[in-house]
């Protein structure tokens, strides 16, 4: 007799949505879950990804959080300027962006490089948004690079991590 457990995708019986953290549910018998809003996600068992069907767009889960797995420069980047948008209301400054490793090729084209000009130290390293940019320790040592896109140095404090879903609140 087969376990209830065997009966649902890998992620359970109900996940959140990627898009509207709507609670939504698996479909027994399928590697599928569905929201009534965005429509089908398939649950991907070899990579532990999350693939919505109309779009092509792959997600990863870390702590709880959906964070969208990007192939296109663009992405990447749109994400990055409205979490700066976000911190910017909230009423802090960004002081660093350090993005995922995986990423480094895919957004190198993009990054604005400049030459030391009145004394600038830093200078030389990257920038994106005028902010400087570093690439994230190998996911190795850190497993949360494997899935998180960047994380937001804000003035003073803690890196702000963030999960793509949360910029449309």
């Amino acid at each position: 007799m087969n376990s209830l457990g065997s009966q649902y995708p890998i992620f359970g019986p109900e996940i959140q949505c990627p898009h509207c953290r709507q609670t939504i549910p698996a479909l027994t018998l399928t590697d599928t879950y569905l929201c009534p809003r965005h429509g089908a996600f398939e649950a991907d068992p070899k990579t532990g990804e999350l693939v919505h069907l109309q779009s092509g767009r792959h997600w990863r889960l870390w702590n709880g959080d959906w964070y969208r797995q990007h192939t296109h420069p663009d992405g990447i980047r749109f994400e990055i300027h409205e979490a700066l948008d976000r911190l910017y209301t909230q009423g802090y400054r960004a002081t660093r962006v350090i993005i995922a490793k995986r990423y480094q090729e895919l957004i190198s084209t993009y990054l604005e490089r400049s030459t030391p000009w009145r004394g600038q130290t830093d200078s030389q390293k990257p920038r994106l948004y005028g902010l400087p940019v570093e690439f994230s320790p190998d996911p190795d040592d850190e497993p949360c690079w494997n899935v998180i896109n960047f994380d937001l140095e804000k003035e003073p404090g803690a890196p702000v991590r963030y999960p793509y879903f949360r910029l449309l609140e």
